[in-house]
This record gives C-alpha cells, sequence and structure tokens, in this order.
C-alpha cells in the first residue's frame, strides 16, 4: 500500500511553507485540501501560493473551478484521488494539505458523498428560507432532524447545513448516519496524518496579522474585479471568508475599518472550529511549531518521528 502524507492545521499555522519544503526534501508533488483555493480568481483571499512560493512544486486542486460553480465534496474526492494515482504513477509522494476538514476526512476515512444527487429545488427552497428567516432557523432545523451534524456544523456554515438536510430528505436517513456506514470500506492509501499545532494567541496573532498583508496585497482589488466579472454576493464562492466582508464593504453596508475587524474576527473562530474538527482525527503525529526554528528543523523531526513508527521517507 502506497504512502500517502497528509497535513493539516489551522489557517495560518504554516502548512504551505512546511509542504512545499517536504515536498523538496523526499520527491513529493501536493494537492491542496482547501475549499477556496480550488476557485479560479481567488488568489489573496484564499492564500493561494505564487508561483515563486510553491518554487517548482507542482500543486493540484489549486483554480480547478470559477466562482459560481458548485464543487462538492464528492467532486474533491473523485479528481484528489486522480491525482494521488498521477503523482504515484510518476514515482513521486502525494502530499495532501490544507485545513478543509471535510476534504481531508473523505480521504483518510474513505467517505463515499456520491450517493446523493442534488436536488436544486429543495436546495434553493432552504437557502431563501436562510435569508428569510435566518441562518439559525435553518440550524434548529438541522438539529431536530440530525443533532450530530448540527454539534459539528456552525450556524453560519449554510451550504453543510442545506446538504445535510437535503441528505435526509432525499434519504431518508441522516448524513451522520451514512457518513459513519460509508467509513466501514479501508481506504485505499496508508494515509500518514500529521498535525500542526501552535500557542493558541500566537495563532491569533498570526491570522490578524495575515489579514492586513491581504489587503496591503490589493484584497479589495481582487473583490472589486471578481465583481465586475459577474460574481456577486450569490456566487458560490464570495460566501467564503475574506470575500463576504469586502462585498459588504463595497456595497455600502460597512466601512473597510469594520469590515477587516469582522473578518479577522472570523477567522480567529474558523480557526478555532478547525482545531476542534482535526483533534477527532485518530493516529496523527503532531507538531508543536513553536518548538522550532525553521521549516528544515521540522523535517528533521517529522522523519525521526515517522521513522519510530517504521516509515520511512
Amino acid at each position: 500500500m502506497h504512502n500517502v502524507i497528509v497535513i493539516f492545521g489551522p489557517t495560518a499555522s504554516g502548512k504551505t511553507r512546511l509542504s512545499i519544503e517536504l515536498a523538496k526534501e523526499i520527491g513529493g508533488e501536493i494537492i491542496s485540501a482547501d475549499s477556496m483555493q480550488i476557485y479560479k480568481f481567488m488568489d489573496i483571499g484564499t492564500a493561494k501560493p505564487s508561483k515563486e512560493e510553491m518554487d517548482g512544486i507542482k500543486h493540484y486542486m489549486i483554480d480547478e473551478v470559477y466562482p459560481d460553480e458548485e464543487f462538492s465534496v464528492a467532486k474533491y474526492k473523485k479528481l484528489a484521488l486522480e491525482y494521488i494515482k498521477e503523482i504515484i504513477s510518476k514515482g513521486k509522494i502525494p502530499i495532501i494539505i490544507g485545513g478543509t476538514g471535510l476534504y481531508i476526512n473523505s480521504l483518510i476515512y474513505n467517505i463515499d458523498f456520491s450517493e446523493v444527487e442534488t436536488d436544486w429545488d429543495l436546495r434553493n427552497k432552504l437557502k431563501k428560507e436562510a435569508d428569510e428567516k435566518g441562518n439559525a432557523y435553518l440550524h434548529d432545523k438541522l438539529k431536530a432532524i440530525d443533532p450530530d451534524a448540527a454539534q459539528k456544523i456552525h450556524v453560519n456554515d449554510v451550504k453543510r447545513i442545506i446538504r445535510a438536510i437535503e441528505v435526509y430528505e432525499s434519504t431518508g436517513k441522516t448524513i451522520s448516519h451514512l457518513q459513519k456506514v460509508s467509513r466501514l470500506k479501508p481506504p485505499e492509501y496508508n494515509y500518514i496524518k500529521i498535525g500542526l499545532t501552535m500557542d493558541r494567541a500566537k495563532l491569533y496573532d498570526r491570522i490578524n496579522k495575515r489579514v492586513d498583508v491581504m489587503l496591503e496585497n490589493g484584497l479589495v482589488d481582487e473583490v472589486k474585479k471578481l465583481v465586475e466579472l459577474g460574481y456577486d454576493k450569490n456566487a458560490i464562492a464570495m460566501q467564503g471568508l475574506g470575500y463576504k466582508e469586502i462585498l459588504a464593504y463595497l456595497r455600502g453596508e460597512c466601512t473597510l475599518a469594520e469590515a477587516v475587524e469582522i473578518l479577522k474576527r472570523e477567522t480567529r473562530r474558523y480557526a478555532k472550529r478547525q482545531i476542534t474538527w482535526f483533534k477527532r482525527i485518530k493516529d496523527v503525529f503532531w507538531i508543536d511549531m513553536d518548538k522550532f526554528n525553521n521549516e528544515h528543523e521540522i523535517i528533521e523531526n517529522l522523519k525521526d518521528c515517522l521513522a519510530t513508527s517504521g516509515i520511512f521517507l
């Protein structure tokens, strides 16, 4: 069974640089597991690595679809598995890297999300309910159907709330039940799970500074360009962090300073949810990023840890 490395952690924890340095060290290629980096034209707000930062390392699952296109977990898993096979066929090591928990779980637990087809009429009806009655109303509806899913899905994550309700309405079974059943089939690869952690205060400071850098690098202009291209607040990707806040500013709903503070706050909250999600994953090699001075030290430590488990890179 081939090894596939999976690096996950909260936003701004240093995943990108570490994965690129690791890929250079062991002869790997990178598959993104980020639900926003799949969209074209959205570079600054999604913190996509530039060509210079990629440093010659091939990246997959970046710029796959347009901002108004639907992109499901099922599609992600299908494409990611195709890319894993492609990378292995070249004699290289696949490295999955990202912070989208559902994408990562779909691979490491071999969860099958493809059985339930999209019900657009129901989806549009639920979206209208969220717009008219609020996200909490829809979240309460999910709580009555599937309390386990409601506990894991944030009240403002409307996309996932709708999908969970849609699954129940289409199958009569909760998404929590289907995910448990689908995990019975073992994964196709030996996924080596590497989780990144750091002091919470330090992480939040990094998040705040990253948002400031995004603004300096032209996030407002990026959102303006997206609007000019015809992608308004109804486009799927424009609901993402960094885009909905700046879009609200451009629509005159708040000042730029208010938008920036909201973005920082919501990104910190998102990081907290990511940390909670990743703690549920078992058999993880955890790396405390505070203990190392650079990526080289981290990689050497990681190789030593893996070697003790009989995994040699």
